[in-house]
């Protein structure tokens, strides 16, 4: 495969003084959150949403404008169909592709925009939905190891050479998928374990396994009183350190709940996303955590919550939502969380960033209308807010730590492919961009 080679309270809106809030400095540390005195070589993009799964590019001088003659390093065709973000390996970029029919690990070289080599795992289920695929799911590495899981329930390890060492299948072991919907969570890594949520409305877990032999460490249930699709959830869950304790955080069925990382035992839980018991109220966003605050995006995009981890820890219940709102929300991108901010992206098109602590509104601005939604996720990169539509077209917002940021960009690529639901990613000090046809690398002009 040949790349093209280019050239409970309801907050209002603060005062624009209002000082952004670091948080907990062990905290934000522990959980992973991005320093932003790091440099491009320390980006650790090994999984969804980046390091801490806070969509935070490390570093300065990424691109602001390009177009489809100008600032393409690489341009790289998608031999099946995929829907993932791509994560980072090194100098390598993983991504998941549905390949004639089969499931397929694809490795990169981030410089040239070659193939290095494509792994098996398993049978592609393809996609029920226009927008997504039976490869929606990101991939995750610890540098040596990658985790690849996809629709049809096949889980897999592959290897730097991309020799599989172990896979398995989810679904012959604890049930078929009952999602309405196709896959859309991607697996986490502990210390020494790949996890996986399975949530649905038949049999609904966490399990997890050894990341070195494939071997089932635990599993435990996650069944929740939710009604019809809102048992449903298409959420990755957040590894988050709270005091001396490691969780696993997991939003969806009408609920957040902790797990400890060492048996996924549970360890609280709080409901009240759904007091009506609506039936449609389906996860996709999956939750942010900015110090000791954690945001959980909800019903279909008309409400955010945010709960304080220690509070919930300590079995306070709802007692630990500190906010709520239901005059904002995303429904589909996961907001991202920097420096004691949240930035929410809207399904259609309002960029919005809020006070974590508080919930209040910092700023907000208006992308310009259009018949397409957005479903990738907002990365911070640098000084300014990036923003993708559906029809592969990314927005710049910025300078984020102004008052009133602008929008200072509109770009475009020569791709009439419309369904782009990956999210952008930093590749040094550049941006990957994948479209439904094609994986980009974008630089400055």
């Amino acid at each position: 495969m040949k790349p093209h080679l280019l050239n409970r309270h309801r907050p209002g809106r603060c005062s624009a003084a209002s000082r952004l809030t670091a948080g907990i400095l062990a905290f934000a540390v522990a959980c992973g959150t991005p320093d932003r005195s790091a440099t491009h070589a320390d980006q650790p993009w090994t999984q969804w949403r980046g390091a801490g799964a806070a969509g935070v590019a490390l570093g300065e001088g990424f691109p602001t404008t390009w177009s489809a003659g100008e600032g393409i390093v690489w341009k790289l065709a998608d031999p099946g169909v995929g829907s993932s973000t791509p994560i980072l390996q090194g100098d390598r970029v993983l991504m998941t592709s549905g390949v004639d029919h089969q499931n397929r690990l694809l490795c990169i070289d981030a410089t040239s925009g070659s193939q290095i080599w494509s792994a098996r795992l398993g049978t592609d289920r393809g996609g029920k939905h226009r927008k997504a695929s039976g490869a929606n799911s990101s991939a995750v590495t610890d540098g040596t190891l990658t985790f690849a899981y996809f629709r049809s329930g096949d889980l897999g390890c592959v290897d730097t050479d991309g020799n599989v060492r172990w896979q398995k299948n989810l679904q012959d072991s604890f049930g078929e998928d009952t999602l309405w919907w196709d896959l859309g969570t991607s697996p986490i890594l502990t210390d020494n374990a790949v996890v996986v949520a399975v949530m649905q409305s038949g049999p609904s877990y966490l399990v997890a396994f050894d990341k070195q032999t494939g071997k089932l460490l635990w599993r435990t249930d996650r069944m929740l009183d939710a009604p019809e699709e809102a048992a449903h959830s298409y959420s990755t869950p957040v590894r988050v350190q709270i005091g001396d304790t490691r969780a696993i955080a997991v939003l969806g069925a009408d609920h957040l709940t902790l797990h400890a990382e060492s048996d996924g035992r549970e360890l609280a839980r709080v409901g009240g996303f759904n007091p009506t018991g609506q039936r449609f109220f389906r996860s996709i966003a999956s939750p942010a955590v900015s110090g000791e605050m954690i945001l959980c995006p909800y019903a279909r995009g008309s409400t955010l919550t945010g709960i304080r981890l220690p509070d919930l820890l300590a079995g306070k219940g709802e007692a630990a939502v500190a906010w709520f709102r239901d005059d904002l929300g995303s429904d589909v991108p996961t907001p991202a969380a920097l420096d004691g901010s949240f930035f929410v992206c809207t399904d259609k098109g309002e960029a919005v960033c809020l006070d974590a602590e508080t919930g209040k509104t910092r700023w907000q601005v208006s992308l310009p209308r259009s018949r397409h939604a957005y479903s990738s996720s907002p990365l911070v990169a640098g000084a300014h807010l990036y923003l993708t539509r559906e029809d592969a077209t990314t927005f710049v917002v910025g300078p984020i730590s102004s008052a009133q940021p602008q929008l200072v960009a509109t770009n475009q690529v020569d791709d009439d492919s419309l369904n782009t639901v990956a999210s952008l990613v930093p590749v040094g000090a550049d941006l990957l961009l994948r479209s439904r046809q094609f994986l980009y690398r974008i630089t400055r002009p």
